[in-house]
């Protein structure tokens, strides 16, 4: 039985914003790390961009053969709050997690995130940001994916808006 054949995925609790950190230091041990990231929408300054994330904050997933590998040294290895164990052992992750995670990749490795809004048609929804700022209106569906189209009744009719999805809560 080689390596590849006797290792097994486990989670590694990182410090906050450690993810990458850590994973550096893991490799320099010979330990092979994945860390599943999406694009996540950022605005700052009122502009928005697309920047790499983790799928799991604060949370790595690290391959250990325990057989023959020293695993305890990851406990102390710098930027790891603690190896995620059940008892005194690594508590293992089903390997087909990993295997779903990987196949739901694009080919630049980022996780696609199915875009599927939390409101139902017709819903009653409160603008938080911008000149509607406060203003209430009727969910009406996404439009391209990403935004949002409501209803808002202004000067006695209805008139239909498109604002960012992170710009809208439940009324």
């Amino acid at each position: 039985m080689n390596r590849a054949e006797t290792r097994r995925w486990y989670v590694v609790q990182t410090r906050p914003h450690a993810e990458v950190k850590v994973a550096m230091h893991l490799g320099r041990q010979g330990f092979d790390i994945y860390i599943p990231r999406y694009l996540k929408r950022r605005r700052h300054a009122r502009r928005v961009e697309m920047v790499a994330a983790p799928l799991f904050p604060r949370y790595v997933f690290v391959a250990i053969d325990v057989t023959a590998q020293r695993w305890r040294s990851i406990q102390s290895t710098f930027g790891v709050a603690r190896l995620v164990c059940n008892g005194d052992y690594p508590a293992e992750v089903p390997e087909s997690v990993i295997g779903g995670l990987r196949s739901s990749e694009d080919e630049r490795g980022f996780v696609r995130l199915e875009n599927r809004s939390v409101f139902r048609l017709g819903d009653k929804v409160r603008i938080l940001d911008g000149a509607f700022s406060a203003c209430l209106g009727l969910f009406e569906g996404m439009p391209d994916g990403e935004r949002i189209a409501i209803l808002l009744d202004m000067l006695g009719r209805k008139v239909r808006i498109v604002l960012d999805a992170d710009a809208i809560e439940a009324a």
